[in-house]
Formats: C-alpha cells, structure tokens, sequence
C-alpha cells in the first residue's frame, strides 16, 4: 500500500501535473494546510462589508420575527432581550476571533518568506550595482587614457604644418643653386 502511494508522487513530471506532493501531506494523504487555508477565507469574508451587511440583516431578521411574528412562531423572547440571538452572536465571535488570528500568523510568516526573499533579491542587485559601478570606473580610467577627436585633429593639422613647411623649405633649396654644385660645373 505504501508503494502504491510513492508511486502517485510523480517526480519526473511538472509540479502542476502531479498527482500529489511530497510536502505537506498529512497521513490520510490530505494536506495539512488545508485547515488554514479554511480559516483564511473564514476571516478573508469577515472582513468584507457584505459579511457586514449580511450580519446586519441577519440581526434585523431575526429581531423583527421574534418581535412581530405571532407568539407560536417566535423562537427567542423579547422579553428575555434575544437570549439566542446574542448566544449566536457570541459563539460566532468566539470562532471569529481565533480564526483571524490564525489568517494573521499565516500571513506573518508569508510576509517573512517575502521579506527574507526581499533581502536577498536587494543584496544581489546591490552586488550587481557596485560590479557595474567598478566596470563603469575601469571604462572611465581606459577611456581618459584613450585620444579624443579634437586631440588627434589638432595632431594631424600640426603634423600638416610641419609637412608644409619642409616642402617650402625643400623647394626654395631646389631653386637656389648649391655654392658646392656650382664650382664643380664646367663653365661654358
């Protein structure tokens, strides 16, 4: 028998499609949760205006049927002040109010899950932002190192001087004869 219920928990298919979970299952196979999950939607509708209203017109029922009706058919005396009303009353409150904080407990320690996972989702795109910060610092100290374009403009156009005056200074020495070159010409 144990068998066969290991066998309906199906490991190798999406969580979705199996038949069951590993955690959370009480020995009759139901899910220990399913009591809290109870008590939640209890105090989920408590705390609606329509449970309110409900609850209004419930009261204002019972006390016009236990006041107009006729004698045989009431059911709590008027003369007593709705004793069974307010024992409705009381016991409904008396259930209320543990269930409620039952839902609040449930809901701290989702808010604690959440709050942990909050944590460590912040300290991993805190790591994140000060990797991107030292990466952006590294790129700045390359990049200031690197020439700009107004700098290698400026060297090109000195660089264009400094040709253009060697060519001037090279084609005035090529219209001026050499004193050296002209004694060793035969004169004519």
């Amino acid at each position: 028998m144990a068998r066969n219920n290991r066998a309906d928990l199906r490991l190798d298919a999406p969580k979705g499609l199996r038949t069951g979970n590993l955690v959370g299952l009480g020995r009759n196979g139901h899910s220990r949760d399913s009591f809290g999950r109870f008590t939640e939607a209890i105090a989920r509708g408590m705390g609606t205006p329509w449970f309110l209203l409900g609850l209004t017109l419930f009261a204002v029922a019972w006390i016009s049927w236990n006041t107009l009706a006729p004698e045989a058919w009431r059911f709590d005396s008027v003369a007593l002040g709705f004793i069974a009303l307010t024992l409705v009353l009381s016991m409904q409150a008396s259930y209320a109010a543990p269930m409620i904080l039952l839902a609040q407990n449930r809901q701290d320690d989702r808010d604690r899950v959440q709050f942990e996972q909050d944590r460590q989702r912040a300290e991993r795109t805190l790591a994140d932002t000060e990797y991107l910060a030292r990466e952006v610092v590294a790129l700045r100290i390359a990049i200031k190192d690197m020439a700009s374009k107004d700098f290698i403009r400026g060297e090109l156009r000195a660089l264009l001087e400094h040709l253009d005056e060697r060519s001037d200074e090279r084609s005035q020495s090529d219209d001026v004869p050499d004193s050296s070159t002209m004694e060793s010409r035969p004169r004519a």
